[in-house]
């Protein structure tokens, strides 16, 4: 059975559906219960579940945080929601010395069982703060899983996925996409969360990307092809660990591969792939992995955001440049 839905509404049919498959799964966050979150991800839950599995919670990140690493111990599947990209921080150490380190601290003993909602990125036209990229912090931090959906089917899913994680995942979410439709699949079963997706196929030359930028991605090669250019476009839906082997099967026959993300340039995923790929396939190649990204500058402020935003025009001409090598 397929249905249209918004990302958001996908989002939210995944956590209904979690809650009832498991009486331990329970949500927290900043003004999710009456008011169903900023983005009314989780409207109607609290009223379906009740404030005890549904709870609104104190204004303090690292507060929701450890709160959360406690219900784990005592075996619940905590799904907290961060309000925004930018108010992760107070939470941060929490979650990269506690969150994070728990399992093997316990020798394997204690499972974390918990996923962080994140909305992220930008191109909402907000304030400071609100259009933050930190994948990047949490990727570098072993012990976490951290992924991306980019549609309302992989939102749906995925985050079912992430709920049944003994593991902790960051589950990040493309905010100005909440309102992006497409078809949701309640039927077939779902391919793994760590399985990256070629949602595009092309010869010519592959972008990768994830989250908010794979529908960018998708729009420039439609615009690649009117020009002749054929670009295959990888969902990598998962940040990590990252899918190498999607990844590079893409790459070996393309022979070309442009990394595209909202965070900044300088020690981005981006230059991750770029490494790897580099390692691997020297010999294949015929250029230089290359990225498009964000600049290594605060995010501006929203009227200027377009400016700072990986865009067609950017994308293209960064395949112009690997096409001419």
């Amino acid at each position: 059975m397929n249905e249209k839905l918004t990302m958001a509404k996908a989002l939210n049919r995944g956590l209904r559906r979690a809650l009832q498959a498991d009486p331990k799964v329970l949500l927290a966050g900043e003004d999710i219960g009456k008011l169903g979150g900023v983005f009314r991800i989780t409207e109607g839950l609290q009223a379906e579940f009740g404030e005890n599995r549904v709870v609104d919670s104190p204004l303090a990140e690292s507060g929701i945080i450890g709160t959360a690493v406690g219900l784990c111990m005592r075996g619940y599947r905590p799904v907290v929601e961060i309000q925004f990209d930018g108010f992760v921080f107070p939470g941060f150490a929490q979650i990269v010395s506690q969150v994070a380190k728990m399992h093997m601290r316990t020798g394997g003993r204690q499972k974390m069982p918990m996923v962080i909602r994140i909305p992220f990125g930008g191109g909402i036209g907000a304030v400071e703060h609100h259009s933050e990229s930190p994948e990047a912090y949490f990727a570098h931090t072993p012990g976490l899983k951290v992924v991306s959906c980019a549609n309302p089917n992989d939102a749906y899913w995925m985050i079912q996925q992430a709920i049944g994680s003994d593991d902790p995942v960051v589950f990040l979410e493309p905010k100005r996409r909440y309102q992006q439709k497409g078809e949701v699949n309640f039927t077939d079963r779902p391919a793994p969360m760590h399985q990256a997706s070629i949602v595009r196929h092309g010869k010519d030359a592959t972008l990768l990307a994830y989250g908010p930028m794979v529908k960018t991605c998708l729009d420039a090669a439609a615009v690649a092809a009117e020009e002749g250019t054929d670009l295959e476009v990888v969902d990598l839906r998962t940040i990590s660990p990252v899918d190498w082997v999607t990844v590079m099967s893409s790459v070996r026959r393309t022979r070309r591969a442009i990394v595209v993300h909202e965070a900044p340039l300088t020690l981005g995923l981006g230059a991750e792939i770029a490494a790897k790929l580099t390692e691997e396939l020297f010999y294949v190649m015929e250029s230089p992995v290359l990225r498009v990204a964000g600049f290594d500058m605060p995010y501006p402020p929203a009227r200027v955001e377009s400016e700072y935003l990986p865009s067609i025009d950017r994308i293209l001409d960064t395949v112009d440049t690997s096409l001419a090598y």
